[in-house]
């Protein structure tokens, strides 16, 4: 593109964004020629100043996507768990029970049981939510969300999760499961986050995990009793969505 010198003649001006660049400020090449060039050095993608403005735009682009979500409800659970388990059925129903009750749901994204609490979601007709995170094996998003957003960092995804949910519907899971669970449970216990049930579904599968925190955690002085109020165990759906909205609305329990 072209634009008047001062003395009235023509010279080269790009357009970047909000900022205009002319005559000698103008690049020989484009962002974009530079990106695509399998010859140029990679060392400014690793650089730590990148870095963090690829974390600050996680956030920025998390926030805007979600910002008008309206009440949420996150549901997690294993990436393993196969269509035929009965946890999937139970994530299905859910998924269901919880657009009934006036609530999105959000989940990693991911197949097995995230699949499951969307797909109820979706066929209720609900707002269903994946945040996704990039790994080595990654699947994509499931074919029952809605809005996704994926992330290269767990930090800045989790921090989704806790923001814009109410309360956490934890189905039988690994590690990552076992992961978000925890960290939900030290941010009630630390006081980061105040009235955010987490209920446990499955008692075949949670019950062994219960007791050991009540006989060898609790018993040990690790925990108070408290804090192991904070988990509800149970295999009803119904009884975990009410759960949920107890917490989220308090005021309606007052007598």
């Amino acid at each position: 593109m072209s634009d008047e010198t001062p003395s009235g003649g023509t010279s080269r001006r790009r357009q970047t964004g909000p900022v205009t660049l002319r005559r000698g400020q103008v690049p020989a090449t484009t962002t974009d020629q530079r990106l695509l060039d399998t010859t140029a050095p990679a060392d400014w993608l690793h650089a730590d100043p990148w870095r963090v403005m690829r974390i600050q735009s996680e956030f920025v682009e998390g926030f805007g996507a979600l910002a008008d979500l309206g009440p949420a409800v996150a549901v997690f659970g294993s990436a393993r768990t196969r269509r035929d388990d009965p946890s999937y059925a139970l994530g299905v129903e859910v998924g269901r029970r919880l657009v009934e009750a006036g609530y999105a749901v959000i989940t990693g994204g991911g197949p097995g049981a995230m699949e499951a609490a969307n797909k109820g979601a979706f066929e209720a007709k609900g707002t269903s939510v994946g945040l996704g995170i990039e790994l080595p094996f990654e699947t994509g998003l499931n074919e029952y969300v809605d809005l996704g957003v994926n992330f290269r960092y767990f930090f800045a995804r989790k921090t989704m999760f806790v923001k814009y949910a109410q309360g956490f519907v934890v189905l039988p899971g690994g590690f990552g499961t076992l992961d978000e669970l925890f960290e939900a449970v030290t941010l009630a216990q630390t006081q980061k986050v105040t009235r955010f049930p987490v209920v446990l579904l499955g008692s075949d599968y949670w019950g062994g995990m219960i007791d050991w925190l009540r006989d060898t955690v609790l018993t040990a002085g690790m925990i108070g009793p408290d804090d192991l109020d904070r988990l509800t165990l149970t295999d009803s759906p119904a009884e975990a969505i009410e759960v949920i909205r107890s917490h989220a609305q308090p005021e309606e329990q007052a007598p």
